[in-house]
């Protein structure tokens, strides 16, 4: 017998951070999902007395739908440790951490696992030309938030004023801005259901770069899953993302990204422990070739939720 259907169960959705509007539409499809499943659940739209409205929902379950700041970072993960409520995805720690590309970027190296080369920029740290020479960076490269999802201030830059421009965009949203090598190649991920890693999949976007526009607006950007890899390769990339997955900590599901250069090498690019539900995100698709229609999709990483804290 199924107990968790006699529970409440909050949808989180919306939220405070610039990927509102993604987790809106995450939200609303897990919502669906559920309801069809015969499962209790409700939307939840986060505010920031977010205790207070769990409280008065009656929630007895969490189902983490947030994207970004607050959300995804360890924040709400907290809070809801505080309230002894269980939720789905990533606890404190391995929220917090992915979050940081400078800081999974570091844990990717601890691995032993490639990573393009990097210049971390903190807020009010003053920039020169000649960091890029100290850090073994030459254009094109890419500029980013270091703490934002949903390619949120990505830019792909190719000359110095180009960069600078970067720089100024980038630095709207809090934290350190992330200057990275542009590695030319194949854009590929893998993600993980509850500890079942699932098949590659390729990203290939129109213009060549997996921009906001690409990610959540455009009908051209082609996926192929399983990607058009040796098994070789394939197995190796999964291998890489199950050590990150361990080395994380991460739970529920969760997706690494990568790139594969002319020469075959992987590079590891981020993680993401809440990975969007939309019509177009990724784990969605993976998790349907794997043989998890999106329904079963998401009641599998319901019934991974639990109280976090000891």
């Amino acid at each position: 017998m199924n107990l968790v259907k006699s529970k409440k169960i909050a949808v989180l959705l919306g939220g405070l951070s610039g990927e509102r509007d993604v987790s809106l539409e995450s939200g609303r499809n897990i919502l669906q999902a559920l309801l069809s499943k015969g499962y209790q659940a409700f939307a939840l739209d986060m505010s920031r007395d977010l205790a207070s409205q769990l409280k008065s929902s009656g929630a007895e379950i969490v189902f983490n739908g947030l994207h970004g700041a607050y959300g995804e970072d360890g924040c709400v993960q907290g809070l809801l440790e505080i309230l002894k409520l269980p939720y789905t995805g990533s606890g404190v720690k391995a929220s917090a951490l992915a979050m940081d590309k400078v800081l999974s970027k570091l844990l990717a190296k601890g691995l032993g696992l490639a990573t393009p080369s990097f210049l971390a920029l903190k807020p009010d740290q003053e920039f020169s030309q000649s960091q890029l020479l100290e850090h073994s960076l030459a254009f094109p490269l890419v500029v980013k938030p270091a703490s934002e999802g949903s390619s949120l201030g990505l830019a792909k830059v190719s000359h110095f004023d180009e960069l600078k421009e970067a720089l100024v965009q980038a630095r709207k949203w809090p934290g350190a801005v992330l200057i990275e090598q542009f590695i030319q190649g194949r854009e590929v991920t893998v993600a993980w259901v509850d500890g079942q890693v699932l098949p590659v999949l390729e990203i290939i976007p129109e213009g060549g770069f997996y921009d906001y526009h690409a990610k959540y607006e455009s009908d051209k950007t082609r996926y192929e899953c399983p990607a058009d890899l040796s098994e070789s390769l394939a197995s190796q990339i999964q291998q890489s993302s199950l050590q990150l997955m361990e080395a994380f900590g991460v739970e529920g599901a969760a997706r690494a990204d990568f790139l594969i250069d002319a020469k075959g090498q992987p590079y590891f690019l981020e993680m993401n422990t809440l990975p969007g539900m939309t019509s177009h995100s990724l784990v969605p698709k993976a998790a349907l070739v794997f043989g998890l229609s999106f329904e079963d999709l998401v009641e599998k990483i319901l019934l991974s939720a639990r109280i976090k804290q000891s």
